[in-house]
């Protein structure tokens, strides 16, 4: 099944973009996903192809307009892909969130520009899940998407050598992934750790843990809250332990 994903965009010359090289671009070629655009300007309805207005009760810049952004959604419905819209007061996307879209038939994905989009849009259009990449605002959403689309296409089956590739790393955990050595073994007076030399891989896996908690601990204290906070919870229709007899 090949991953489709299709981008709303007042610039669609900017897909593939760099996901037409390296892993994404080969990917791409052997058809393991497929790209297209919808010009967004296509669905305006006036001679100028007007896509946007001034913030009514006033403010700087422009805003999309709703009339002319629910008719190239309309166009792009595709039964069983989820739409996201590109917009900083969206929530923050997930890798949990990000292996979920992979595992479908693909996305469809609203890019913003200007002020963002009429409000109403998602009120008329509740099935819209409107997305954040970061704490950060971009010049539009085309940036984002790329960077959501790259997420996806690398977990796809064959995309990556080894499975074991998606799996270990940031975040699939709940985790930041432990830091990384190769050759030379010594640097500017700097060794690769000796356990990571030794051979072991018990005590090589252990190692990798504790430096994924301690770094994730001191760099994110955020994420450490969250997986500390699972750690603790019980597993789902676990018995209790009491000094109640059995009834």
């Amino acid at each position: 099944m090949t991953f489709a994903a299709t981008i709303l965009t007042l610039y669609p010359e900017m897909f593939p973009g760099p996901l037409g090289v390296s892993l994404a671009g080969r990917a791409m070629t052997d058809g393991k996903w497929s790209c297209e655009t919808v010009q967004i300007r296509d669905f305006a309805q006036d001679k100028h192809r007007t896509v946007d207005d001034t913030p009514a009760g006033g403010g700087a810049g422009m805003v999309l307009k709703c009339d002319v952004m629910a008719r190239a959604i309309d166009s792009a419905l595709a039964a069983g892909r989820p739409m996201l819209a590109m917009t900083p007061r969206g929530r923050p996307i997930t890798q949990d969130r990000i292996r979920e879209l992979a595992q479908g038939p693909g996305v469809i994905i609203l890019c913003g520009r200007f002020e963002g989009f009429d409000e109403r849009l998602f009120e008329a259009r509740p099935e819209i899940e409107q997305v954040s990449l970061a704490d950060i605002v971009l010049s539009g959403g085309e940036m984002a998407a790329l960077t959501i689309l790259d997420a996806c296409i690398r977990l796809l089956p064959g995309v990556m050598g080894a499975p074991s590739s998606g799996t270990e790393e940031s975040f699939e955990t709940g985790l930041l992934e432990y830091p990384h050595y190769t050759r030379p073994q010594e640097w500017e007076g700097r060794t690769i750790p000796e356990v990571l030399r030794s051979g072991d891989h018990a005590k090589i896996a252990a190692w990798r843990k504790q430096r994924s908690e301690d770094d994730t601990r001191s760099r994110r204290p955020d994420l450490w809250e969250r997986y500390e906070g699972a750690r603790v919870q019980p597993a789902s229709g676990a018995r209790r332990e009491t000094n109640e007899p059995d009834q």
